[in-house]
């Protein structure tokens, strides 16, 4: 039962929720991972890798808001409990304990990469039932395309 009624068909209902929600446990799941690696980050390069590891946690939860608050505004309830985000996010484990800066680097850009890979096919299969949404998508694969970007020119 929804309270909230979609101007969208069902069909495209279906499409625009699975793509929002997907993005939502990638987004809730990247703000902890990257949380986590913030916390346990070791290195010479630890404090502009703690502090970009900060960057990436604020992205991703303020996006995290906004892609749920959109959920609701089309009659989707938004599932953002650890339990679902456990049990279906795609990204990888962080490991225990202290983590090398080398090693952190390379944990956010193997995990943006997959949020980043995730939120494309989600751009694109928005296209067409919901444009709404995938600008909402557009702007936040943007976002962290460029937190990418950032990473990756830390390892090269």
């Amino acid at each position: 039962m929804s309270v909230v009624k979609s101007s969208l068909s069902e069909t495209a209902l279906k499409t625009v929720g699975n793509a929002l929600q997907g993005a939502l446990v990638d987004l809730v799941d990247l703000s902890l991972v990257a949380k986590q690696v913030h916390w346990n980050v070791i290195g010479p390069r630890f404090r502009s890798i703690h502090l970009q590891l900060d960057e990436v946690v604020t992205t991703a939860r303020t996006h995290s808001d906004t892609v749920a608050e959109r959920a609701s505004a089309i009659g989707v309830n938004p599932d953002g409990r650890a339990a679902t985000v456990a049990s279906t996010s795609g990204i990888g484990s962080v490991p225990e304990g202290w983590i090398k800066d080398v090693e952190a680097v390379d944990i956010l850009v193997a995990a943006l990469g997959s949020v980043i890979s995730r939120m494309r096919e989600r751009i694109e299969a928005t296209e067409e039932p919901d444009p709404v949404t995938q600008d909402i998508l557009i702007g936040l694969t943007a976002d962290l395309e460029k937190h990418s970007w950032m990473f990756q020119a830390e390892s090269a």
